[in-house]
């Protein structure tokens, strides 16, 4: 273990240090006989303990001992397992002198006397060179320090290491996409680990010093690995890494202390990317992040796998689209690449799904500096991720419109208007739709506070009364929020309304009423008419403006999805333009190999006024 000033800054230009000091080091205290290391992780939230060290026959142990036992039964189980240990080496040893030669007959040790049976070894913990009691309890006797002696052999502990808890790489690599692992650091962070990226050396050339063990079976040869020069987290292969596998060493740290490293291989090769995507020509307007005084948004609607992945959307939605362009694995990749190209600030996502959003969206945004919030809805959900450096997350305040119409006092005279058309009145409590809403502060200026929220209304196109009840609740809830509860904060609001600028629902937002005579009160027929006069006192205008179309299937091109901005205190800088028609048509509709939703993202930088 070793422990070393300074922070995230000094992490690259000591990496290389570590990595050989601890390589020479292992080597000498190998040869010396010097310490080997007993990890132990104890938490106070749980009553067990867990140490973890290797016996001298090579054999690994890991134990969990309760934390209020007496340090000496510990010990005495471990005196257990290491004379255990001993019998078997042993017994393995006389295995192999009984085993039959090359020419048939036996191997025989030769004379001499047979080795004495082996003797239960001393056990002891040593803390500050004096032996701690065994009357002592777990939690106390294990300190960070100790020397655990087994026999002849000593151990130095190290408590709570940083450790990595979760580490996977995607199953799906493609030359021209970052690979984002997926990380979980217990007692640190990734911001203070070490990374270090090979690719296989191609077959036939000759295999580099210091290859890495591979994960292939025992009868395969083992692969050589090549260096690369990357060593952050992210790692981006080119075409020359096309049909090699990846292996990524890692190392927890928390910036000062590292702990045990580990290596990962690529399941797969990395494979051929489809060329040019719709969103390339727009990360030339985004190639840096934004400075404090912008907000670069983004509103997305990813297309959910739990749609993407269904004969229906292979065969009727989206028959155009090539079946594995539909993988979720292969869309994954370029909803990375997109989304972490735009260097945004806040990015508001719509249908997502749950592992997609632990799995993928987390680990690929937290390692360009973004975290996130999710709020599922029944099979997918919502999600808003913001930028560390720019905000810090102070509250959220997540709705299901339903129930909140039911039961907040905030809408009673709505769910009393609605109440007079119980046909109408059903339908809309049906309906699963949910708003998130997340009150973030910069961290620049505490006074400096914005309410973002995003929502995906009502599908249905002859729902159109339904999305006018659904954005009714949404803006008094968020009326609550920036007015009541945080004062005079500014809001912006992102989603997919499913509603294009000719609707009530688009009306209702950009004029602040919606007379009770509205033709989408009876969008679906006299049975449910519910005529209703509503307004709301917000000031909202589209930053994107009404483009032709962010929705593009086979059967159908409009504008569905907006970024609300508060025009009393925020204003658009700039709109990454949309891509161009024949960029979206080339493959003749969206999804497709080189989009991975039936949306186009909205991007623009908003300004503080």
């Amino acid at each position: 273990m070793w422990r070393l000033p300074g922070a995230r800054a000094a992490l690259r230009g000591v990496r290389t240090a570590v990595e050989r000091h601890s390589r020479a080091e292992a080597a000498t205290e190998t040869a010396a006989g010097a310490m080997e290391r007993a990890v132990v992780r104890c938490v106070p939230s749980e009553p067990k303990l867990s140490l973890s060290f290797a016996l001298a026959d090579g054999s690994h142990k890991n134990m969990q001992r309760d934390q209020s036992e007496p340090l000496g039964r510990a010990l005495s189980r471990i005196a257990t397992n290491a004379l255990k240990g001993h019998a078997k080496a042993a017994a393995a040893k006389k295995s192999r002198k009984n085993r039959p030669n090359a020419s048939g007959g036996v191997s025989c040790a030769g004379p001499g006397p047979e080795p004495a049976a082996a003797c239960e070894p001393v056990v002891k913990l040593y803390y500050r060179e004096e032996a701690v009691a065994e009357d002592v309890l777990n939690v106390d006797a294990w300190q960070d320090g100790a020397v655990l002696q087994i026999g002849d052999v000593k151990y130095k502990v190290e408590r709570n290491p940083p450790a990595f808890t979760e580490l996977q790489l995607p199953r799906y690599i493609m030359a021209g996409f970052p690979v984002c692992p997926k990380l979980g650091v217990e007692f640190g962070d990734p911001a203070g680990s070490l990374f270090r990226w090979y690719k296989e050396t191609k077959s036939g050339a000759a295999e580099p010093e210091g290859g890495g063990p591979s994960s292939l079976s025992p009868s395969s040869p083992s692969p050589g690995w090549t260096e690369t020069d990357v060593d952050e987290r992210v790692y981006t292969p080119s075409n020359a890494d096309i049909g090699l596998r990846l292996k990524l060493h890692c190392t927890p740290g928390n910036g000062q202390r590292f702990g045990p490293s580990r290596e990962l291989e690529s399941v797969c090769p990395v494979e051929a990317g489809p060329g040019t995507c719709t969103f390339d020509h727009r990360h030339l307007y985004t190639k840096k992040v934004t400075d404090d005084a912008l907000i670069r948004t983004v509103s997305y609607n990813i297309l959910a796998d739990t749609y993407a992945q269904t004969e229906f959307s292979r065969t009727v939605l989206y028959p155009y689209c090539a079946p594995y362009a539909l993988e979720l694995d292969y869309r994954q990749n370029l909803i990375q690449k997109e989304l972490t190209g735009y260097n945004a600030d806040l990015i508001c996502l719509q249908e997502v799904d749950r592992n997609v959003f632990t799995d993928s969206l987390v680990p690929a945004l937290e390692a360009f500096g973004l975290e996130g919030v999710f709020r599922i809805k029944q099979h997918e959900g919502l999600a808003t991720f913001y930028r560390k450096s720019k905000f810090s997350l102070l509250s959220q305040h997540d709705i299901p419109f339903h129930e909140a119409l039911q039961s907040d006092p905030l809408h009673k005279e709505l769910l009393e208007k609605l109440a007079l058309y119980p046909s109408a009145q059903e339908r809309v409590l049906q309906r699963s739709s949910v708003l998130q809403v997340s009150v973030l502060q910069s961290t620049k200026d505490s006074s400096k506070k914005i309410c973002v929220a995003n929502t995906h209304l009502y599908w249905h196109p002859k729902g159109g009364y339904i999305r006018l009840i659904q954005m009714a609740i949404a803006l008094a809830h968020i009326r609550h929020v920036s007015c009541d509860l945080y004062p005079s904060i500014p809001v912006i609001f992102c989603g997919d309304f499913n509603s294009t600028p000719s609707t009530g629902m688009y009306h209702f937002v950009i004029s602040g009423n919606i007379p009770e005579d509205h033709e989408d009160w009876t969008s679906n027929g006299e049975e449910e008419r519910c005529n209703m006069s509503l307004t709301h006192f917000f000031k909202l205008k589209s930053a994107c403006g009404e483009p032709a179309y962010t929705n593009y299937v086979g059967g159908f091109h409009g504008c569905l999805d907006y970024i609300f901005i508060d025009l009393n205190a925020l204003e658009v800088e700039q709109v990454i333009p949309l891509p161009t028609h024949e960029e979206v048509t080339t493959h003749q509709a969206l999804p497709s190999v080189s989009h991975p939703s039936d949306h186009l993202a909205l991007v623009c930088d908003l300004k503080w006024k």
